[in-house]
């Protein structure tokens, strides 16, 4: 079995190496920019060609590389966060398609940061899906494996791309394994009815801007889906941004009457307690003026106010 590689991410660099641990040949590499999170970049995807022998594309435009692509018969690709949807005409130069690795339940979470989206839904768990590509579309065609990890009003979006990291690349050769003994193996059939997808936007730096008019749960949410490799749920604080990178519901019994944002309690562990919309927060962990701890070191008086 021949495997060509389509895409980015340190966890795509992985899977190219157990593809190898595994006895694959991989002669063909095709990759383009890396997003500013990934800890793996073209260049790196580059020497490793270089290295096992392999064909290196640097594209973003694969049907212009069709001649080549076709030229180093591989017999399958697999895909993953590449930053162009691809075409039929590009998939039918492998007979056995071309699989994809998608962070959410198909064919529920299709598109882009379906766990941070998840998480901002208040969803139990996301699904980890390796499915058949279908030229043009976003995340259909057949799905060959499908795996789940719950979630729940706690869980940082960065567990979950510690969780997806680790199991992709696994899921990836099971899923090549699969198609090697049947190549017509289908786990399931992915719905055709619109009703039964959701349809997932980009998400930019700006989307973390905590709004404390929110609830207390809203604003968890969105800090925790906003949490590291993505760049921070943030307030102000006196006028500078100000990162919130751990955060928990707090309760008490305590009768108030307070505008939103105001600091009720700086704990002698260091955390405060901020008022939302409905309730209050406890603030753990904080990321200000290229300060990165306890909130009490920056924020000492119940006189301010996080905006």
């Amino acid at each position: 079995m021949i495997v060509a590689i389509i895409g980015r991410t340190e966890i795509l660099y992985k899977t190219v190496e157990l593809f190898l641990k595994n006895g694959y040949k991989i002669p063909l590499i095709m990759t383009y920019k890396e997003a500013p999170e990934y800890t793996k970049t073209s260049k790196d995807f580059e020497e490793l060609a270089n290295r096992i022998g392999a064909k290196y594309i640097y594209t973003n435009r694969l049907d212009e590389h069709k001649e080549e692509i076709k030229k180093v018969n591989c017999d399958i690709a697999v895909s993953l966060n590449y930053s162009s949807i691809i075409s039929q005409d590009v998939i039918d130069l492998f007979p056995l398609g071309v699989l994809n690795a998608h962070g959410g339940d198909l064919p529920k979470y299709r598109g882009n940061a379906c766990q941070a989206w998840a998480i901002i839904n208040g969803e139990e768990k996301i699904g980890l899906c390796i499915h058949s590509m279908i030229g043009g579309e976003v995340d259909s065609g057949n799905i060959i494996d499908r795996e789940y990890f719950d979630i729940d009003i706690n869980t940082k979006v960065t567990k979950c791309w510690e969780w997806m990291s680790q199991r992709i690349p696994d899921m990836f050769l099971n899923s090549v394994q699969k198609l090697q003994k049947d190549s017509k193996y289908v786990l399931e059939v992915q719905s055709k009815d619109a009703k039964d997808a959701l349809r997932c936007y980009p998400r930019i730096p700006e989307d973390g801007k905590i709004d404390w008019n929110k609830s207390s749960i809203e604003i968890l949410r969105l800090i925790n889906a906003s949490n590291k490799p993505y760049s921070g749920a943030y307030c102000f604080y006196e006028d500078k941004k100000l990162i919130i990178w751990d955060a928990e519901l707090f309760e008490d019994d305590e009768i108030y009457s307070s505008e939103v944002g105001q600091i009720s309690r700086i704990n002698k562990d260091g955390s405060l307690i901020v008022i939302s919309e409905n309730g209050k927060l406890k603030i753990n962990e904080i990321e200000y003026d290229e300060f990165i701890g306890k909130p009490s070191e920056k924020i000492r008086s119940i006189r301010k106010r996080l905006k």
